[in-house]
């Protein structure tokens, strides 16, 4: 980037946003995760930004994420609207979602063109829409990449999102200290879709948990599609090649909507289930200890208002309390915290549909 021209200001000034002088606060990122309000917005949006929610700087920010045709998915639309209400200096440009990568790198294209402040993206494939990143970018439009990454670091300002590894690594690890007394245990996984990244780092993160338990194996493993029908359909797949086992990992509560379906067509309870990303339905189960379902690992699509905090504090070039640094990070990776009987009721208020 170069400094010290004045052939074009306007540019240039928003060029330096793209480095620019905001540090952001750990309790801006975190904010919401224990709220007890009960109404429909999503709990970290019903939390104050902190101590730099003042108004400011009217900015505006464009986002474009792909279909809610999801539960997560719908979740991170919902936190994403509900937290930029809470500023009333933000207005928020938001596309309909699409899972079409030429339709929404022309949505995004769109924004560009309406010279929004910030762009905050959740690629339906982060590959394919590395260019209009590259693209926003160079036109002096700072990009928050949600999630699903870009190919190059220089198609986003910052990138926040979920930890799959460590989603499974948790996963794993929790698994193993229940059954770490347990001789020759046995575990069976509910993956998601093979193809996508996600999926493998989560496999991989739960592998390499159960390294530190020899005595449990993993007997068992089928890919569904984070649908509750194919939910169903590969766990009563996996119930029927496996007589026995003594755990279960689903990767996906949506999907794990169907897999309990299954568990309870089939008469079972003689294991536990783990499920993964966060639902409401989960959280709900979990509490009331009446199924196999004892935890879920979470993917927090509270996210997406932290990418809206992050999106505004670029808008303003200020700086908020909580880091050192002058500038906001390039990257933040979400914590996957265990969810279980002892702590779901902190949990509760962030449960997605």
């Amino acid at each position: 980037m170069r400094k010290g021209t004045t052939a074009m200001p306007e540019l240039t000034s928003r060029r330096g946003l793209l480095f620019g002088t905001a540090a952001v606060s750990a309790g801006v990122l975190l904010a919401g995760c224990t709220s007890n309000d009960t109404d429909d917005e999503p709990a970290a949006s019903n939390q104050p930004a902190g101590a730099d929610d003042k108004p400011g700087k009217q900015v505006t920010i464009g986002f474009a994420g792909p279909q809610a045709d999801h539960g997560w998915l719908n979740a991170i639309n919902d936190n994403a609207k509900s937290r930029a209400k809470k500023y009333q200096d933000v207005t928020l440009e938001i596309t309909e979602g699409s899972n079409d990568t030429a339709a929404q790198i022309g949505q995004i294209e769109t924004l560009i063109n309406k010279k929004v402040d910030v762009l905050v993206v959740l690629p339906a494939d982060g590959k394919a829409l590395t260019q209009v990143g590259l693209q926003a970018m160079r036109a002096g439009i700072p990009v928050v990449n949600l999630d699903r990454i870009f190919n190059s670091p220089q198609a986003y300002r910052c990138w926040i999102g979920g930890d799959n590894f460590g989603m499974g690594l948790n996963a794993g690890h929790y698994i193993g200290e229940q059954l770490k007394d347990k001789k020759n245990a046995k575990v069976i996984e509910l993956a998601g879709l093979d193809n996508l990244e996600l999926t493998k780092q989560r496999t991989a993160g739960f592998d390499a948990a159960l390294k530190n338990y020899p005595n449990i194996k993993k007997v068992a493993r089928q890919a569904a599609d984070f649908t509750v029908e194919s939910g169903q359909a590969k766990m009563s797949q996996l119930l029927q090649a496996q007589s026995k086992f003594d755990a279960l990992w689903n990767h996906d509560d949506d999907q794990g909507v169907g897999a309990l379906r299954a568990i309870e067509q089939a008469g079972r309870d003689d294991f536990l289930m783990v499920g993964g990303a966060g639902a409401l339905s989960a959280m709900q189960a979990i509490e009331s200890d009446n199924s196999v379902l004892k935890a879920t690992v979470l993917y927090p699509p509270t996210m997406a208002a932290s990418a809206i905090d992050l999106a505004r504090a670029l808008g303003q070039a200020k700086g908020v309390s909580g880091l050192a640094e002058f500038e906001i990070p390039t990257s933040l990776t979400l914590y996957s915290a265990v969810v279980d009987k002892e702590n779901v009721k902190t949990y509760l208020p962030t449960g997605f549909k």
